[in-house]
């Protein structure tokens, strides 16, 4: 991506079974040749909730945010425990600014971000 000139890239998972902002920094990576970008996590919408895994040092990821099953609960804790999450993304049409929430089950929105883009600048257009 960043030798094709590929900006204002996120990454979405559901498959952690919880809820996480992730921040990647290449200032804090291992492999460093990479523009930051965010992966955010979200679910299950209905199955057992996971603790969280350890993160792979090689892209420099920083915790933002995250809920999910602690140590004491355990692995695929039963959904009438209350910690199933969705997410909700939103670009607006004038900025194209992302608007990123994540929210649990009762729709209660627990941690939230507004990215703007980074454009090109020598082209002067968006990337």
């Amino acid at each position: 991506m960043q030798h094709a000139g590929i900006r204002n890239t996120v990454w979405i998972t559901a498959d952690l079974h919880y809820t996480a902002a992730h921040f990647f920094d290449p200032n804090n990576a291992i492999f460093q040749d990479f523009e930051p970008f965010w992966e955010f996590v979200s679910g299950p919408i209905h199955a057992g909730t996971w603790t969280p895994c350890a993160l792979d040092r090689t892209f420099g990821p920083s915790v933002v945010f995250q809920s999910a099953a602690s140590r004491e609960q355990g692995d695929n804790l039963a959904p009438c425990f209350g910690l199933q999450f969705f997410g909700y993304m939103a670009i607006d049409g004038v900025t194209a600014t992302l608007t990123v929430r994540l929210k649990d089950v009762a729709d209660r929105v627990l941690w939230s971000t507004s990215i703007e883009p980074k454009f090109d600048q020598t082209a002067h257009r968006r990337s």
